[in-house]
Protein backbone atom coordinates (compact mmCIF):
# COMPACT_ATOMS: atom_id res chain seq x y z
CA UNK A 1 0.00 0.00 0.00
CA UNK A 2 1.26 3.29 -1.18
CA UNK A 3 1.86 6.35 1.70
CA UNK A 4 0.07 9.35 0.97
CA UNK A 5 0.30 12.53 2.82
CA UNK A 6 -2.54 15.04 4.08
CA UNK A 7 -2.61 18.52 2.32
CA UNK A 8 -1.20 19.96 5.22
CA UNK A 9 1.64 18.35 4.67
CA UNK A 10 2.37 17.36 8.69
CA UNK A 11 0.85 13.69 8.37
CA UNK A 12 1.27 10.32 5.96
CA UNK A 13 -1.39 7.73 5.79
CA UNK A 14 -1.01 4.14 4.06
CA UNK A 15 -4.04 4.70 1.37
CA UNK A 16 -6.25 2.96 1.43
CA UNK A 17 -10.62 2.70 1.33
CA UNK A 18 -10.18 2.46 5.56
CA UNK A 19 -8.67 5.58 5.54
CA UNK A 20 -10.79 8.21 7.21
CA UNK A 21 -13.60 5.63 8.03
CA UNK A 22 -15.36 5.44 10.90
CA UNK A 23 -15.31 1.63 10.91
CA UNK A 24 -19.53 1.50 11.93
CA UNK A 25 -20.63 2.23 8.36
CA UNK A 26 -23.01 -0.96 7.09
CA UNK A 27 -22.76 -0.20 3.39
CA UNK A 28 -18.95 0.28 3.47
CA UNK A 29 -18.38 -2.95 6.29
CA UNK A 30 -20.31 -5.28 3.57
CA UNK A 31 -18.49 -3.72 0.48
CA UNK A 32 -15.49 -3.84 2.13
CA UNK A 33 -13.06 -6.02 -0.19
CA UNK A 34 -10.69 -8.59 1.97
CA UNK A 35 -8.17 -11.58 1.35
CA UNK A 36 -10.10 -14.82 2.06
CA UNK A 37 -8.99 -15.80 6.19
CA UNK A 38 -5.66 -17.24 6.46
CA UNK A 39 -5.42 -20.85 8.11
CA UNK A 40 -2.70 -21.00 10.35
CA UNK A 41 -2.86 -24.61 11.96
CA UNK A 42 -5.47 -26.23 9.52
CA UNK A 43 -3.78 -29.71 10.90
CA UNK A 44 -4.60 -28.90 14.59
CA UNK A 45 -7.90 -30.60 16.21
CA UNK A 46 -9.52 -28.33 19.50
CA UNK A 47 -10.70 -30.63 22.07
CA UNK A 48 -12.68 -29.41 24.69
CA UNK A 49 -12.67 -31.19 27.92
CA UNK A 50 -15.66 -30.24 29.77
CA UNK A 51 -15.66 -29.05 33.52
CA UNK A 52 -18.52 -30.26 34.94
CA UNK A 53 -19.19 -33.21 32.55
CA UNK A 54 -15.49 -34.36 32.99
CA UNK A 55 -13.34 -32.82 35.14
CA UNK A 56 -15.71 -33.04 38.33
CA UNK A 57 -15.69 -36.42 38.08
CA UNK A 58 -12.03 -37.17 39.06
CA UNK A 59 -10.35 -40.86 38.40
CA UNK A 60 -14.32 -41.79 37.36
CA UNK A 61 -13.55 -39.90 34.28
CA UNK A 62 -9.90 -37.97 33.65
CA UNK A 63 -7.53 -41.14 33.24
CA UNK A 64 -9.54 -43.00 30.74
CA UNK A 65 -9.91 -39.83 28.30
CA UNK A 66 -6.01 -39.23 29.28
CA UNK A 67 -5.43 -42.63 28.06
CA UNK A 68 -7.31 -41.85 24.45
CA UNK A 69 -5.89 -38.09 24.82
CA UNK A 70 -2.34 -39.87 24.73
CA UNK A 71 -2.64 -42.57 22.25
CA UNK A 72 -5.01 -39.98 19.36
CA UNK A 73 -1.81 -37.68 19.89
CA UNK A 74 0.57 -40.12 18.54
CA UNK A 75 -1.58 -39.53 14.76
CA UNK A 76 -3.68 -36.02 15.54
CA UNK A 77 -2.49 -32.43 16.64
CA UNK A 78 -4.47 -31.40 19.07
CA UNK A 79 -4.96 -28.66 21.45
CA UNK A 80 -6.83 -29.04 24.60
CA UNK A 81 -8.99 -26.58 26.54
CA UNK A 82 -11.29 -27.10 29.83
CA UNK A 83 -14.53 -25.57 30.88
CA UNK A 84 -15.16 -24.66 34.88
CA UNK A 85 -17.59 -27.08 35.58
CA UNK A 86 -19.42 -27.22 39.45
CA UNK A 87 -16.64 -24.86 41.12
CA UNK A 88 -17.41 -21.90 38.27
CA UNK A 89 -20.87 -22.48 39.10
CA UNK A 90 -20.40 -22.26 42.63
CA UNK A 91 -18.30 -18.90 42.32
CA UNK A 92 -20.83 -17.40 39.99
CA UNK A 93 -23.90 -18.34 42.97
CA UNK A 94 -21.94 -16.27 45.25
CA UNK A 95 -20.49 -13.70 43.32
CA UNK A 96 -24.43 -13.10 42.16
CA UNK A 97 -25.60 -13.24 45.60
CA UNK A 98 -22.75 -10.11 46.03
CA UNK A 99 -24.39 -8.21 43.36
CA UNK A 100 -20.89 -8.74 41.06
CA UNK A 101 -20.75 -7.44 37.73
CA UNK A 102 -20.88 -9.04 35.25
CA UNK A 103 -16.64 -8.84 34.31
CA UNK A 104 -15.75 -9.83 37.84
CA UNK A 105 -18.14 -13.18 37.43
CA UNK A 106 -16.07 -13.64 34.03
CA UNK A 107 -13.12 -13.30 36.16
CA UNK A 108 -14.48 -15.74 38.52
CA UNK A 109 -14.88 -18.30 35.38
CA UNK A 110 -11.62 -17.84 34.13
CA UNK A 111 -9.79 -18.32 36.96
CA UNK A 112 -11.67 -21.92 37.78
CA UNK A 113 -11.19 -23.07 33.80
CA UNK A 114 -7.76 -22.51 34.54
CA UNK A 115 -7.21 -24.25 37.50
CA UNK A 116 -8.86 -27.36 35.68
CA UNK A 117 -6.34 -26.63 32.90
CA UNK A 118 -3.27 -27.38 35.32
CA UNK A 119 -5.04 -30.69 36.57
CA UNK A 120 -5.22 -32.14 33.07
CA UNK A 121 -1.44 -30.82 31.94
CA UNK A 122 -0.07 -32.43 35.18
CA UNK A 123 -2.25 -35.63 34.38
CA UNK A 124 -0.65 -35.44 30.61
CA UNK A 125 2.72 -34.32 32.00
CA UNK A 126 4.52 -37.63 31.38
CA UNK A 127 3.63 -37.95 27.80
CA UNK A 128 4.07 -33.67 27.29
CA UNK A 129 1.22 -32.33 28.52
CA UNK A 130 1.80 -28.71 28.57
CA UNK A 131 -0.28 -25.35 30.21
CA UNK A 132 -0.27 -22.39 27.59
CA UNK A 133 -1.72 -18.94 27.48
CA UNK A 134 -4.17 -17.43 25.23
CA UNK A 135 -1.39 -15.61 23.72
CA UNK A 136 1.13 -18.90 23.45
CA UNK A 137 -1.37 -19.80 20.68
CA UNK A 138 1.30 -19.17 18.37
CA UNK A 139 4.06 -20.85 19.20
CA UNK A 140 1.91 -24.24 18.58
CA UNK A 141 4.44 -25.19 15.76
CA UNK A 142 7.03 -25.09 18.15
CA UNK A 143 5.03 -27.37 20.94
CA UNK A 144 4.19 -29.92 18.48
CA UNK A 145 7.57 -30.09 17.08
CA UNK A 146 8.77 -31.08 20.64
CA UNK A 147 6.40 -33.60 20.90
CA UNK A 148 3.94 -31.43 23.60
CA UNK A 149 -0.03 -31.83 24.44
CA UNK A 150 -0.62 -28.54 24.61
CA UNK A 151 -3.72 -27.52 27.42
CA UNK A 152 -5.05 -23.99 27.72
CA UNK A 153 -7.78 -23.03 29.80
CA UNK A 154 -11.40 -22.51 27.78
CA UNK A 155 -12.89 -19.08 29.22
CA UNK A 156 -12.14 -16.62 26.08
CA UNK A 157 -10.44 -13.45 27.51
CA UNK A 158 -13.30 -10.94 28.07
CA UNK A 159 -12.87 -11.17 31.79
CA UNK A 160 -13.68 -7.58 32.91
CA UNK A 161 -14.75 -6.45 29.48
CA UNK A 162 -17.73 -9.37 29.94
CA UNK A 163 -20.45 -7.76 27.39
CA UNK A 164 -23.77 -7.05 29.38
CA UNK A 165 -26.74 -9.25 28.07
CA UNK A 166 -30.57 -9.29 28.56
CA UNK A 167 -30.39 -12.53 30.29
CA UNK A 168 -28.52 -11.64 33.62
CA UNK A 169 -25.22 -11.24 34.70
CA UNK A 170 -23.95 -14.77 33.80
CA UNK A 171 -20.96 -14.35 31.03
CA UNK A 172 -22.69 -15.73 28.22
CA UNK A 173 -18.90 -15.95 26.41
CA UNK A 174 -17.90 -18.93 28.67
CA UNK A 175 -15.28 -21.96 27.95
CA UNK A 176 -17.62 -23.48 24.67
CA UNK A 177 -17.42 -19.97 23.37
CA UNK A 178 -13.77 -19.82 24.11
CA UNK A 179 -12.98 -23.04 22.24
CA UNK A 180 -15.26 -22.23 18.95
CA UNK A 181 -13.20 -18.75 18.73
CA UNK A 182 -9.83 -20.42 19.20
CA UNK A 183 -10.57 -22.71 16.45
CA UNK A 184 -11.95 -20.21 14.29
CA UNK A 185 -8.78 -18.14 15.19
CA UNK A 186 -6.45 -20.87 14.02
CA UNK A 187 -8.24 -22.65 11.34
CA UNK A 188 -8.52 -25.15 13.51
CA UNK A 189 -9.19 -29.05 11.20
CA UNK A 190 -12.14 -29.59 13.81
CA UNK A 191 -13.68 -28.38 17.07
CA UNK A 192 -14.60 -31.02 19.37
CA UNK A 193 -16.58 -30.53 22.66
CA UNK A 194 -16.18 -33.67 24.66
CA UNK A 195 -19.10 -33.71 27.42
CA UNK A 196 -21.19 -36.68 29.34
CA UNK A 197 -24.01 -36.87 26.74
CA UNK A 198 -24.56 -38.80 23.21
CA UNK A 199 -24.92 -35.63 22.12
CA UNK A 200 -27.37 -32.76 21.44
CA UNK A 201 -30.90 -33.39 22.10
CA UNK A 202 -34.27 -31.32 21.88
CA UNK A 203 -33.95 -31.27 25.88
CA UNK A 204 -31.80 -31.72 28.38
CA UNK A 205 -32.16 -35.93 28.35
CA UNK A 206 -30.80 -35.42 32.20
CA UNK A 207 -34.20 -33.92 33.28
CA UNK A 208 -36.26 -35.19 30.39
CA UNK A 209 -36.10 -38.82 29.38
CA UNK A 210 -38.06 -38.11 26.55
CA UNK A 211 -35.54 -35.64 25.16
CA UNK A 212 -35.07 -36.89 21.44
CA UNK A 213 -31.14 -36.76 20.07
CA UNK A 214 -30.07 -35.20 17.41
CA UNK A 215 -27.33 -36.59 15.31
CA UNK A 216 -26.73 -34.00 12.77
CA UNK A 217 -28.51 -30.20 12.16
CA UNK A 218 -27.36 -26.43 10.98
CA UNK A 219 -26.42 -23.82 13.23
CA UNK A 220 -28.95 -21.97 11.66
CA UNK A 221 -31.72 -24.18 11.75
CA UNK A 222 -30.66 -24.59 15.55
CA UNK A 223 -30.69 -21.57 16.38
CA UNK A 224 -34.17 -20.96 14.54
CA UNK A 225 -35.59 -23.53 16.85
CA UNK A 226 -34.73 -21.82 19.83
CA UNK A 227 -34.58 -24.86 22.03
CA UNK A 228 -35.16 -24.42 25.95
CA UNK A 229 -31.58 -26.12 26.36
CA UNK A 230 -29.07 -26.66 24.53
CA UNK A 231 -25.67 -29.12 25.45
CA UNK A 232 -23.10 -26.17 24.01
CA UNK A 233 -23.28 -22.48 24.69
CA UNK A 234 -25.58 -20.42 22.19
CA UNK A 235 -22.82 -17.92 20.91
CA UNK A 236 -20.66 -20.98 19.41
CA UNK A 237 -23.68 -21.43 16.81
CA UNK A 238 -23.11 -17.87 15.58
CA UNK A 239 -19.74 -18.19 15.79
CA UNK A 240 -19.58 -21.02 13.68
CA UNK A 241 -22.54 -19.65 11.20
CA UNK A 242 -20.53 -16.50 10.76
CA UNK A 243 -17.12 -17.92 10.74
CA UNK A 244 -14.94 -18.18 7.34
CA UNK A 245 -13.21 -21.20 8.07
CA UNK A 246 -14.77 -23.76 10.51
CA UNK A 247 -17.15 -26.22 8.54
CA UNK A 248 -18.93 -27.67 11.65
CA UNK A 249 -18.48 -28.47 15.56
CA UNK A 250 -19.06 -32.28 16.88
CA UNK A 251 -20.04 -32.89 20.66
CA UNK A 252 -19.54 -36.43 21.48
CA UNK A 253 -19.79 -38.38 24.87
CA UNK A 254 -16.34 -38.49 26.52
CA UNK A 255 -17.46 -41.08 28.94
CA UNK A 256 -17.72 -43.80 26.06
CA UNK A 257 -13.97 -45.26 25.24
CA UNK A 258 -13.33 -44.49 21.30
CA UNK A 259 -15.73 -41.71 20.80
CA UNK A 260 -12.73 -39.12 20.80
CA UNK A 261 -10.66 -41.39 18.55
CA UNK A 262 -13.84 -42.00 16.11
CA UNK A 263 -13.89 -37.85 16.38
CA UNK A 264 -10.76 -37.14 15.14
CA UNK A 265 -10.55 -39.36 12.45
CA UNK A 266 -14.15 -38.08 11.16
CA UNK A 267 -16.38 -40.47 12.02
CA UNK A 268 -20.04 -39.03 12.34
CA UNK A 269 -19.83 -39.61 16.03
CA UNK A 270 -22.28 -37.73 18.77
CA UNK A 271 -23.95 -34.79 16.96
CA UNK A 272 -22.30 -32.86 14.21
CA UNK A 273 -23.23 -29.39 14.05
CA UNK A 274 -22.60 -27.28 10.44
CA UNK A 275 -22.25 -24.32 9.47
CA UNK A 276 -25.11 -23.56 6.53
Amino acid sequence: MALKRERDGKRLHVKSRLMGESLVGKTFMKNLSVAPQKRLFPDVNIVKIGGQSICDRGKKALPSIVEEIVACSKTHKILLTTGGGTRSRHIYAIGLELGMPIGIIAKFGSSVSEQNALLLSTLLSPWGGLKIGHDEVTKLSLYFAQGCIPVMHGMPPYDYFALPHPGGRIPIHRTDVGTAVIADLIGARSCIFVKDEKGLHTDDPKKNKKAAFIPEIGARELLEMDLEDLIIERSCLEILQNSEVLERIQVINGLEQGNLTGALQGKPVGTVIHRE
